[in-house]
């Protein structure tokens, strides 16, 4: 996370979606992306930087360091550690690291998930987020998982579930679906053929 983060991961996670890709693993056509704090980070930097996913989901986001690092419950370490300097003494460095600074570009239909609790990444950077997208237009949602924190937000099996149903159901509901003609039976068939 020190000094360039997401910015210098970006590259690295596109070869690898790339060659995923290329070697037939992933189809070029249904292509997500999700992560949470530090890849809830950076996937809001991706649908900032690229088109090419169908969805994303952005779980436990830092979209704006400046506030972030003076309301998150590590105030005194992320500044100095993690970004080098004050808000206050290199305004233009945070903004830049910010995914916020990005949403002018974002396109991908976006799901935002927060721990109603969470300090460490606090709520107010996944309702900016998901207030950037929805002024952008961009399909959005927000889903607070009641009474879970940064590290718990699937700490229970009710917040486990919850978190992965609504990620699953929005990654569904932009999902390309296949052609009716080339659905394969259990038969072997196409349904059109076997007509």
């Amino acid at each position: 996370m020190e000094k360039t983060y997401p910015a210098s991961n970006f590259d690295d996670l596109m070869a690898a979606v790339d060659a995923a890709v290329a070697s037939g693993v992933a189809d070029p056509d249904n292509l997500f992306v999700t992560g949470g704090s530090g890849g809830g980070i950076l996937t809001a930097w991706i649908v900032g930087k690229t088109n090419r996913f169908k969805a994303a989901a952005s779980q436990k986001p830092v979209t704006n360091w400046t506030s972030m690092s003076l309301t998150s419950d590590g105030t005194p370490f992320f500044a100095p550690y993690w970004m080098g300097s004050l808000p206050w003494e290199n305004y233009q460095a945070y903004w830049s690291r910010s995914p916020l600074s990005l949403m002018a570009n974002v396109k991908t239909p976006t799901l935002v998930v927060v721990g109603a609790s969470d300090y460490r990444t606090p709520v107010s950077e996944a309702e900016q987020l998901y207030s950037a997208l929805k002024l952008q237009r961009v399909p959005t949602a927000l889903v607070k998982v009641p009474e879970a924190s940064h590290g718990g937000i699937a700490s229970r099996p009710s917040q486990s579930a919850a978190k992965a149903s609504a990620i699953i159901a929005w990654f569904d509901r932009f999902r390309k679906k296949p052609d009716a003609s080339s659905v394969v039976s259990t038969n072997g068939t196409s349904p059109a053929a076997a007509q």
